[in-house]
């Protein structure tokens, strides 16, 4: 485990310097594997008011008021940002609340989230909704916390404004979202939406799976999770793609693809992408964990939407993101009340569609890395540069001069199987429950303090703030 220690006089005037001249920083951070942008170095990291001031290598004797030295088995790494975080507070902070969800960020390595418009009550689809997310969050986010503004039906002289109050940009559905305060968009009421963001250079994030055809696909009732496979076939997603790509194409506005799931849209989005279309695109744990073939009957744990879909799709997706069509991997942490998983009869035609995995990304992703021989600085950059890099967050995402001091500390060859009753998630189910991970974060820091899970010292998050 990483030792703490105060810097004492002596250490001040090592290398013979005089103590008065030289800088003693708030924390340094020593060790043999930081992840910096000449990769997994040995490095002596400054940190100053929340912010990254040097990076020398080991040996140079940067003083702190406070000193933290790794251990052999551990790695500095950048810390996490998920862009793609149902809080539900406020309206539904019985399916998960800022504070537990903060909390179960930094035990996972996650230090910038970036909630989602739904499924809170209200959703944030004006300034109002806004300022009543930001109340409930500004005293008990224990990680950095942004917000997406939501695109619905009779919104859209909204959008302008909820940008100019500091969103990240914009999520629409093209089919009923689960939750009727959050009507979807037909495709041209999309577009005419787009050509608006366009104004303003924002971004629409979509849920790409088609309403009509949703409607023709079998019934998902009953406990067989083939049945419910069945009834969200990839066919939906495609045909909801495609949408999205000719709107984007003729707007010219910035459209992002959530969650991923069908492997049959990556030709059209690489193709979408060397045609210069304005076009990233997001996978989750889920879909690069698991196996369709897999899952049991009557398993509502794993129902998410778009599904959980066959081992040959996964493989295709890991492809996708080793080819770069794919950018980034986000949670889409969708946590339920159990009530509202049918666990009592295992329907998946009634059961809440969603994985709780804030927690856990960043150990699924490694432990399924490191049997494909995926460096862990690739997996960092789908899960914190990328992340960044979609959300415009310019000082998140790296351990680099001027970033914020976001960092965790991570022994990626530590192990632990999962349990349920020991994650800080409000509800304690999941369909990792029982399962053998690689990597365990040991520390999280958040702008330089050490997240202690007792006291939130999270900041709230504007875009374009510096």
């Amino acid at each position: 485990m990483s030792n703490t220690t105060e810097t004492s006089a002596g250490q001040q005037s090592a290398q013979g310097q005089d103590a008065e001249t030289r800088i003693v920083y708030d924390l340094v951070i020593s060790g043999a594997r930081v992840l910096t942008g000449a990769g997994i170095v040995g490095r002596e990291v400054g940190i100053s008011n929340g912010r990254v001031i040097a990076i020398e290598p080991l040996g140079n004797g940067l003083q702190g008021r406070e000193y933290v030295e790794l251990a052999p088995d551990e790695v500095m790494i950048p810390g996490l940002v998920d862009t793609h975080v149902h809080v539900n507070e406020p309206g539904r902070t019985e399916w998960e609340g800022f504070a537990s969800a903060t909390r179960a960020a930094a035990a996972g390595g996650v230090t910038t989230i970036v909630d989602m418009p739904l499924n809170s009550i209200p959703p944030t689809v004006d300034v109002a909704a806004l300022a009543l997310k930001r109340a409930a969050a500004e005293t008990q986010a224990f990680v950095d916390v942004g917000f997406w503004g939501g695109a619905i039906p009779g919104n859209q002289k909204d959008l302008r404004e909820l940008h100019d109050e500091g969103v990240f940009g914009f999520k629409c559905f093209l089919l009923h979202s689960g939750v009727d305060e959050f009507p979807y968009l037909e495709p041209d009421e999309m577009e005419a939406d787009m050509a608006e963001l366009r104004q303003f250079d924002s971004v629409m994030l979509v849920h790409a799976e088609d309403s009509r055809a949703i409607d023709r696909a079998p019934n998902a009732e009953g406990d067989q999770y083939g049945r419910f496979l069945a009834s969200r076939p990839r066919g939906a997603e495609n045909v909801a793609i495609a949408e999205v790509i000719e709107r984007a194409r003729w707007t010219g506005a910035r459209a992002h693809i959530l969650h991923l799931s069908s492997s049959d849209a990556l030709a059209m989005i690489a193709s979408a992408k060397r045609d210069g279309v304005k076009l990233s695109v997001e996978t989750c744990p889920h879909y690069l964990t698991l196996l369709a073939e897999e899952i049991p009957n009557g398993a509502t744990a794993y129902k998410c939407c778009p599904p959980i879909r066959e081992a040959s799709n996964r493989e295709l997706l890991w492809k996708g993101l080793a080819d770069g069509v794919i950018d980034c991997i986000v949670s889409d942490h969708s946590p339920s009340t159990l009530d509202l998983k049918d666990l009592e009869n295992g329907d998946f035609g009634v059961a809440w569609g969603g994985v709780a995995s804030l927690q856990l990304g960043l150990s699924l992703i490694w432990t399924e890395a490191k049997r494909r021989g995926i460096a862990l600085e690739q997996v960092l950059s789908w899960m914190a540069h990328k992340p960044a890099e979609l959300a415009r967050l310019s000082h998140k995402g790296h351990i680099a001069l001027g970033y914020d001091a976001d960092f965790s500390v991570f022994a990626p060859e530590e192990s632990y199987v999962v349990d349920v009753d020991a994650l800080h998630h409000r509800n304690p189910i999941s369909p990792y429950q029982g399962k053998a991970l690689a990597g365990k974060v040991r520390r999280t820091f958040v702008r330089g303090a050490e997240v202690d899970f007792q006291t939130p010292h999270g900041q709230l998050l504007r875009r374009g703030q510096a």
